[in-house]
């Protein structure tokens, strides 16, 4: 293999990782920003979106580059077009940490509702899933892939009991008009944060799948898929 495109590869590599971080700071950011109320941290997420962008589009550079001179084969063909598909969920990540910031931005202008134990939970599940899918991506791990999907139905539901919580919260509201416009308000972009959440998971199991693709290459979208790998 030329020593030139070895270097490529690595470059390509190195690029979805730097991409990586910043998409997981950038979720890390977003829902700090919305749990401790801090405008400046959802504000530094939104400032920060198009970096990422361009690293996508850095992504898209050396890929094309390398599909178009190298014709890689094999193994090497599976990273490549592995790799591209990775950075623009990736991208869509960073897209929900930025809508997820915003609503923050709104959140914190006005006085906080209840706590809401599932919305924590949704964070961390989130979180978790973004960094098993990174993990499996640098360890090119099938197993830690593939099981990533699992983590997806624990985000679904965690969606669901904070839709029920904040639906519950609007009709037993105050009748009071203005009061009850807020609190509606409030609990709606508190169900857009939740359902970013939910797409960030959806995102992480896509990543996954692209990983198993690289690793053994197999599409397993749309495939059941059997968990016991004893």
């Amino acid at each position: 293999m030329e020593r030139h495109f070895i270097k490529e590869l690595d470059d390509l590599k190195m690029t979805i990782l730097n991409m990586a971080a910043l998409t997981r700071r950038a979720l890390e950011k977003a829902t700090h920003s919305y749990l401790n109320r801090d405008d400046k941290l959802a504000q530094a997420v939104i400032k920060g979106d198009k970096e990422i962008n361009d690293l996508e589009l850095q992504v898209d550079s050396i890929s094309l580059k390398l599909l178009a001179l190298e014709q890689p084969m094999a193994g090497d063909l599976r990273f490549i077009i592995g790799t591209t598909k990775i950075s623009k969920e990736l991208e869509r990540i960073a897209d929900q940490a930025v809508n997820i910031a915003e609503r923050s931005l709104f959140l914190c202008q006005h006085p906080p509702l209840n706590h809401i134990p599932a919305m924590e939970r949704l964070m961390e599940i989130a979180d978790n899933m973004l960094d098993e899918a990174i993990s499996s991506f640098v360890n090119e791990n099938f197993k830690q892939a593939i099981k990533i999907r699992q983590m997806d139905d624990m985000a679904d539901q965690a969606t669901l009991e904070v839709l029920q919580t904040l639906i519950e919260y609007m009709v037993k509201s105050t009748p009071a008009t203005e009061k009850r416009i807020l609190n509606t308000r409030r609990s709606i972009q508190t169900i857009i944060i939740s359902r970013c959440l939910e797409r960030v998971g959806d995102l992480a199991t896509n990543i996954g799948e692209h990983v198993a693709f690289i690793v053994e290459g197999v599409n397993i979208k749309h495939q059941k898929i059997d968990f016991d790998f004893s």
